[in-house]
């Protein structure tokens, strides 16, 4: 809604008078809600977007652009943008009928331009982003983009805004090193596995971490040692000497969270939280 006001002058005989102000208000025809498909990202993961636009006028709305930022922030004294468009996404919809592909820049920000609204009718924008390399990572991490309608006959311009929030999980993998990688018979070898947590979570007990090897050749006379502390064969894990086949017990690995540092130029440099198993026995 606007506002205005507007007062007349009268001028005779030299002299001027200034008439009462009047206001007045316009009602703005355009309503923007926007959403996200899903409440949550994580790196590198898409996100969905509806722009929801709704023309309660008698006149239809012509010619208008849509302006998302994509959730540019500063840093230092630059903008980067957490998310990034993916090319060839947007359906754009009028009273619920697919349309031809409007104009449609990348940016960022992304804009589509060349849109219309129906008289009493509605719109609906939908498009996909990809959180980038400066989306915040860690516990409690939120990317807020805005969507700016302008042009059309809009006095003002429309905003709507969406958030979505980090995803709080862990993401673990594991390597697996053999050391030496030459032995004689009824020499010893080491495995050693490291598993790595690129998440914002601890893998905790309760997410029950099992690692499962099959050695071959089977392995005589194994110790095992998790992060230093020795294991103990039927309390921590279990092996078949005849069949080579380790595991380790449901709940005994835990690994930390990564922790998250941003760099000057707004990427997130990521350390992940780490475990290590080691095996050592005869071949």
């Amino acid at each position: 809604m606007a506002s205005f006001t507007n007062f007349a002058t009268l001028s005779y005989n030299g002299g001027t008078t200034n008439s009462n102000t009047v206001t007045g208000e316009i009602l703005e025809a355009l309503t923007a809600v926007k959403t996200a498909v899903s409440a949550n990202y994580s790196a590198g993961g898409r996100v969905t977007y509806a722009l929801s636009l709704v023309n309660t006028g008698t006149t239809a709305i012509t010619g208008y652009t849509v302006t998302d930022d994509l959730g540019g922030y500063t840093v230092g004294a630059n903008t980067v943008y957490p998310l990034a468009y993916n090319a060839g996404t947007v359906r754009y919809y009028i009273n619920g009928v697919l349309q031809a592909s409007p104009t449609v820049t990348a940016g960022p920000p992304l804009t589509v331009t060349g849109l219309t609204i129906p008289a009493g009718g509605s719109a609906v924008l939908i498009y996909e982003a990809t959180a980038t390399n400066v989306a915040p990572l860690a516990t409690g991490g939120s990317i807020t983009n805005t969507a700016t309608i302008t042009g059309g006959g809009l006095i003002n311009p429309i905003t709507a805004q969406a958030m979505v929030e980090t995803e709080n999980s862990a993401d673990l993998t594991i390597s697996k090193a053999l050391s030496p990688t030459t032995v004689t018979e009824n020499g010893q070898i080491t495995y050693t596995f490291v598993i790595s947590n690129t998440g914002n979570t601890e893998a905790a007990a309760t997410d029950n971490v099992v690692v499962t090897d099959t050695f071959d050749p089977v392995l005589r006379n194994i110790t095992v040692t998790y992060n230093g502390t020795a294991w103990t064969e039927g309390t921590n894990y279990t092996y078949n000497a005849t069949t080579g086949v380790f595991t380790t017990q449901a709940g005994q690995i835990t690994v930390p969270a990564a922790s998250f540092s941003q760099n000057a130029d707004g990427t997130f440099a990521v350390t992940p939280g780490t475990a290590t198993l080691v095996i050592t026995g005869t071949v």
